[in-house]
């Protein structure tokens, strides 16, 4: 009987950098009935996004309507050419490494999160009537009540941040557990804003489950699980719908003669995964979800290639999970994303640290984008994908940014400085 680890690749084991076509993709038709969430799922979250526009509108004043949301920038036709490497290509930005509040993607799901968890409380002990308007969520006697609750998460950074900002500006007390890898400027920023960190030796994983074993059980606490948590999945799926109506905005036609090409950088897989079926459930199989991992922790690729029966680690295959991009350094997958959205991804590309710092350099000299080596990965994937994968030579290319604008300055040149030469 072949093991298990058979199916992937010797490139992926050598941690070179890899275009890895999905065997297990379906049509979505063909998926999407059977899944436990639906486009009504997501619509419902989106829904509660809105409830919440008035809160976060009075929290945060940089937020006029209340909406957590980025822009879709065109980049010029001789960056996209740049990029896709030859003339004509249409290359957009779903800019969320400037995303408000947070200036990441996390704060679609994290936010989206203590957002639950608030209402949850709120509603349980009579503090938000029927129909009131959730801006009083804000007034200082319930940011007092909800001092007597705590708000925990594993990260390696920018998810723990979008937590602890909500959940701290809504009065709860925080606790962030991180891994050996994050950055020391991230600890800092959560201490800033009154977080509890808690370091441990080990990496991402460790610390998701060292959290997870502490607020077991706790009826005074909540534990974001960034692994299984369906609310982050489909506080992430909703952006689904800023992007639709980015599209139609700029007359931009999705269907299958005029496919949509996604890029999106991968860690554990909540973000990737819940714009993956958002995307999915809107466009069906007019729009490509194609996921980037660094090379030495492609932890979604190896849980695809090896099935979906138990859980795999990129330790397994003699790779050490040892990369610049610190926010996509996961040793293992979500199980379930991979059950949820595994067969819904066209490709997972595999891509070097260098081309990380190469990117970062050029779309800051080229478009002024101020990107973190993780959300600079996607841009690395968009010419093998299109030299590799006949679906991706035509149509509209979205390259979804993650992370990077409150990088601070002296991270950044750092950042720059390790770019190869020209």
């Amino acid at each position: 009987m072949p093991d298990r680890l058979d199916g992937i690749p010797d490139a992926v084991r050598a941690g070179r950098p890899t275009v890895w076509r999905n065997p297990h993709r379906r049509p979505a038709a063909e998926i999407l009935p059977g899944l436990t969430f639906g486009l009504a799922d997501v619509a419902d979250a989106e829904a509660r996004w809105r409830r919440f526009d008035p809160l976060l509108a009075r929290l945060f004043p940089e937020l006029e309507t209340g909406r957590i949301d980025s822009s879709l920038l065109a980049l010029q036709p001789d960056v996209a050419a740049h990029v896709a490497g030859e003339m004509g290509a249409a290359i957009w930005v779903k800019a969320d490494h400037a995303l408000p509040v947070t200036g990441c993607i996390k704060a679609r799901g994290g936010v989206y999160e203590v957002l639950v968890y608030a209402e949850t409380l709120a509603r349980r002990a009579g503090w938000l009537a029927s129909g009131a308007s959730y801006a009083g969520l804000a007034e200082p006697d319930l940011r007092r009540a909800f001092g007597a609750y705590t708000v925990a998460v594993g990260s390696t950074g920018n998810l723990g941040f979008s937590v602890g900002v909500m959940a701290r500006t809504l009065g709860f007390q925080v606790e962030v557990h991180m891994s050996h890898d994050a950055k020391a400027w991230k600890k800092a920023r959560l201490r800033d804003i009154g977080a509890r960190v808690v370091e441990h030796a080990g990496d991402y994983g460790s610390a998701v489950a060292a959290a997870r074993a502490a607020f077991a059980g706790r009826a005074d606490a909540h534990f974001v699980d960034d692994e299984s948590s369906v609310d982050l999945f489909l506080g992430y799926a909703a952006a689904a719908f800023d992007l639709q109506r980015q599209l139609e905005a700029a007359h931009i036609t999705v269907d299958v003669q005029h496919p949509l090409h996604v890029y999106l950088p991968c860690g554990v897989g909540g973000a990737p995964g819940g714009v993956t079926l958002g995307l999915k459930l809107l466009y069906g199989d007019a729009v490509r979800c194609i996921f980037v991992e660094p090379v030495a922790a492609p932890c979604m690729l190896v849980q695809l290639a090896a099935g979906l029966d138990q859980p795999v680690s990129v330790y397994d295959i003699g790779l050490d999970n040892r990369t610049a991009a610190d926010g996509l350094a996961v040793s293992q997958a979500s199980l379930l994303v991979a059950g949820t959205v595994g067969a819904l991804i066209e490709a997972v590309i595999t891509v070097e640290d260098a081309d990380l710092f190469r990117w970062l350099r050029d779309l800051w000299e080229r478009a002024g984008l101020r990107l973190e080596p993780s959300a600079a990965a996607a841009f690395a994937a968009v010419r093998p994908a299109r030299s590799s994968l006949l679906e991706a030579r035509g149509g509209t290319h979205v390259v979804w940014t993650t992370g990077g604008a409150l990088l601070p300055e002296d991270e950044f040149r750092k950042a720059l400085a390790a770019a190869p030469g020209r």
